[in-house]
Order: C-alpha cells, then structure tokens, then sequence
C-alpha cells in the first residue's frame, strides 16, 4: 500500500510534553467501527469491557538508553550520540548512532566523556560492526550487570524525538515514562498505553473481573524510525526480542475459550501476541525476537481489542490501527481527536479500538 494513505496534518499544540495528571484522567476516544465516537477518559474503561475480558501488559522497562560519548581514533576525537536499541549478548548491544559518518569499524567510543568532561563510572565500548542508517553493533568493556549499572550512571531516558526536540530529557521523566508495572528491563522506549494505568484503576478492573496478564516486549529505537519507503511492501520493521510465558499462554487461550475478549494494552503486547498465535487463533509460549509488521489487509489471529495512544503521520502504528479497526474508520477518528483537542503521541491520550470485524 501507499504511504501517503496514512498521512495526516497535525497541528504541533497537540503532541503532549507531559503526561496527564492523575494518570488516568487522560482522555479516552472509544472507536467501534461503524458506531458513532465516544468521548470517554481511561477511568472508565472498567465499564466499556466485560467480566471475563483480559487486559494483556508489556511489563518492559525503560533503562537509560540514550548516550553521549568521544569517538577516539589516535589523537583525535569526535563527539557521538548513541541510542541503544536491542541487547544482542551480555556485553553488546545493537544502536543507532548520529552522527554515524563519524565512526568505522574498529573504533573506540568514550561514553560519559565529552570535550570538557569526564564522569564517574564513564563507559567504553568497541564499534564491531556497522550496518545501514546509522546502525551499529556495540561491544562494551562491561557485561551483565557491570553494563547495566554503568548505563544507569551515564545514560539518559530516551524521549521520543518529538519529545525531546522541544525539552530536554528531566527528573520527572525518570517516573512519568515508565508504567507502574514495569518489571523487566530492556526498552528503550516505554509502551506507552500503559502509562495511563494506576493503583486505583487496577482496583477498580479487578472489581469489575476484569483479568490481567503481563508479557515482555522490549520495545526498541526503531519504533521511532521513519518510514522512508513509498510503499509499505519495500519498509523493514526492526527486530525486538519477547517473551510469552507458557503459563501466561494457557491462561490466555482459557479466556478465549470460554468466550472472554484478549484485550492489548498497547501495539507492543499486540504485535507480540500475533507474533506467538498460530493460524487457528492458538497462542503458544515464545520467546525471541519479533519484527512483524500490520498493515491493512492483515489477519489478526488473537487480539480483539486494542487501547493505545495516538500514533504518527505515515508510521508503522498508525498502519497497525488501521488494519485493526479499518483505514478510513481510523482517518475519521484520528480527525475527531484533532478537532476535539486530544493530545497525542507518548504522554497523551488514548483510543480504546474494536477489531472492524468484531465489536460490541
């Protein structure tokens, strides 16, 4: 399909720079399609499901992955930034460096050092290789937990670049851009439909008997990445690693089974719950990496509902939602969210979106 297809103008007083406050009080645009919008906030999302659904969360962290160091080659140096995106062993990760011109395979990077200071616990690694659009893979001289500590000393949250190209990265931020569920860290990204969730609504969904199960889907830089293409069919998706527990599979299949709704918390656990159901709608255990990419067109084997924020012109997310509820339905909604002041992209509102081919 056409890129251009999922183009749209959004004015720039709509893209959120902090989140809502409570958590949930954000807004919430209910979208059945072929139903009229309903202008709701996720504290009400108790009452738009039923006993018996089950919300499914990525209980991904986010870690400081965004570094600034000095490329060295000899005498001279050159400043890097570098945003991880997916660990590929103990001691290496894969990233996205800018500007990557400035590096060749061989050389040594400095992080937490720039031309005028040197931190505390500063971090060095190897480039080992160097691939297309600034990617490169990162040998450090820490591994395991040695790396992860050092990251957490040098590095920085990586706000999306909409984000981050009007403020800088915060305190605030440390808290705001994680959900109050994270568990497994690895994201460099948040999923961030989770973040409109807190303690008083997990109470009141439990009381409405409403399921929740978690899975793992470290969410990676790639999910900022443009799609350059002009057709959809010539765009690679970058790889991220998950994990669908076996138990978290079974309990899953049981409330299909008896007739319960698979509801996603976010395109994340969505497309991993796609990536890990077979043809017949069965999910199984999996664990590895996933680079699945919906589009218009795509049959969905599990996943029946859909909450998520709202997603850019012409990204792979966008493409996601309108294969869920329908490309045009999609148009429509995302028009009456800008006409009805919601606030977009990671610290904005929600949409909660019926599957086109089966809502209610």
């Amino acid at each position: 399909m056409k890129v251009d297809l999922f183009d749209f103008d959004l004015p720039e007083d709509r893209i959120a720079l902090r989140p809502a406050a409570p958590r949930d009080s954000a807004r919430l645009l209910v979208v059945r399609p072929g139903e009229a919008f309903a202008d709701m906030t996720v504290r009400d999302l108790p009452g738009l499901l039923r006993p018996g659904d089950a919300l499914v969360f990525n209980d991904t962290k986010v870690i400081p992955a965004q570094l600034s160091g000095l490329r060295r080659r000899g005498e001279a140096s050159a400043r890097v930034d570098a945003t991880l995106h997916m660990r590929v062993g103990p001691d290496a990760w894969r990233a996205f460096l800018r500007p990557a011109k400035r590096v060749v395979v061989g050389d040594r990077i400095a992080f937490g050092h720039t031309e005028n200071i040197c931190l505390m616990g500063a971090l060095d690694a190897t480039v080992e290789e160097k691939g297309d659009g600034g990617e490169v893979l990162l040998r450090f001289d820490f591994s395991d937990a040695a790396l992860d500590e050092a990251l957490h000393t040098v590095g920085h949250i990586p706000l999306p670049p909409y984000i981050a190209s009007k403020r800088s990265e915060d305190e605030r931020d440390r808290a705001d851009y994680q959900t109050i569920y994270a568990e497994e860290e690895g994201a460099v990204a948040a999923p961030t439909a989770g973040l409109h969730f807190t303690p008083d609504l997990f109470a009141a969904l439990d009381a409405a008997g409403i399921e929740r199960h978690f899975v793992t889907l470290h969410v990676g830089a790639g999910t900022f990445l443009p799609v350059k293409a002009d057709d959809t069919a010539d765009h690679k998706m970058h790889a991220e690693v998950g994990r669908v527990s076996t138990a978290t599979a079974s309990a899953l299949n049981a409330v299909k089974a008896r007739g319960g709704r698979i509801v996603c918390v976010g395109t994340t656990s969505l497309r991993l719950l796609e990536s890990a159901a077979d043809e017949n709608g069965r999910l199984s255990a999996w664990t590895g990496p996933t680079d699945i990419f919906i589009t218009p067109g795509y049959r969905f084997r599990f996943v029946d509902v859909l909450m998520t924020n709202f997603h850019l012109p012409r990204s792979t997310l966008f493409m996601l939602v309108s294969a869920f509820s329908g490309l045009e339905t999609m148009r429509a909604a995302y028009a009456h969210a800008i006409a009805s002041g919601y606030r977009f992209y990671s610290y904005g509102d929600a949409g909660l979106l019926f599957r086109e081919d089966q809502h209610g």
